[in-house]
């Protein structure tokens, strides 16, 4: 009887051993990444770098913290910030960063990402504050790339790499928008204006030199007679038939006046007699 719950005792602890065993080898094993590495601590203290692929690790004496090596983006906290010209305005960015030496990372900063994000926040006030309002807006890829760069050089040492900074976002204050909306409509106006009037003074120039053309050659006069005739006809569907030369039609129509005026006076004359006799 002893006997027999011996060998269950020994069954069940000879169990646990093996799933013991098997559980330590499991963890002993990793596979890192392309995109990782993995920072091996052994009893505290950092003994190198694993990774990428199949690494092996000793179970409850080493431990490994992993960092991604790819392009994070971190956006910052909206920023209100005052320009060289007292106006505020609402920043939105975002910064680009990588990890470039994860050993550097593991024992200089214990989070690097909010890390980053605090200190291009305050990079971003007091660079927006050293420029007017003018050259914020029309000047966003210089200034961006300026702040990218004074976070760069304060966080190299930490082992991370500011690829870039993007300003994604720059609000003004309502009124300030109108403001400025009014004076680009007042701006287009004024452009309108000038527009016109150069147009105007162009056409005078040209019917001045047509005037003394015209006053020069009668034969141009008459080509822009018969023109005109043409577009009236074209714009009234009318058929207009008119001679090689207009002196034609002048003459015509004075030899009718005159036949008119000579009828009229004929028969003027017969009724004064009737009214005499």
């Amino acid at each position: 009887m002893f006997l027999q719950v011996g060998l269950i005792l020994a069954a069940v602890v000879a169990f646990i051993v093996l799933i013991i065993v098997i559980s330590l080898l499991a963890s002993a094993i990793r596979v890192i990444p392309e995109y990782q590495r993995a920072v091996r601590f052994r009893l505290g203290r950092i003994t190198g770098l694993l990774g990428p692929g199949l690494v092996f690790i000793v179970p409850i004496i080493d431990t490994i913290v992993r960092y991604d090596l790819r392009i994070e983006v971190v956006d910052v906290p909206q920023q209100k910030a005052l320009t060289k010209d007292n106006v505020e305005v609402t920043i939105d960015a975002a910064v680009y960063l990588r990890v470039v030496d994860p050993l550097k990372v593991a024992v200089t900063v214990k989070n690097h990402v909010p890390a980053v994000a605090t200190f291009a926040a305050a990079t971003l006030r007091d660079v927006v504050g050293m420029v007017d309002l003018d050259t914020l807006l029309s000047h966003r890829e210089e200034i961006a790339k300026k702040i990218a760069d004074i976070v760069d050089e304060h966080v190299t040492p930490w082992g991370v790499k500011v690829t870039g900074v993007a300003i994604r976002d720059i609000r003004l204050p309502e009124t300030l928008v109108r403001a400025m909306a009014s004076q680009a409509e007042a701006e287009r106006l004024r452009r309108a204006k000038i527009t016109i009037a150069s147009a105007e003074y162009e056409a005078s120039k040209i019917y001045l030199e047509a005037a003394e053309t015209y006053a020069k050659n009668t034969v141009a006069v008459q080509l822009r007679q018969i023109d005109a005739l043409l577009e009236m006809a074209r714009e009234h569907n009318l058929i207009i038939v008119t001679p090689s030369s207009l002196e034609f039609v002048a003459l015509p129509l004075a030899l009718s006046k005159a036949t008119q005026q000579q009828a009229a006076q004929q028969q003027g004359g017969p009724q004064q007699g009737q009214s005499s006799g």
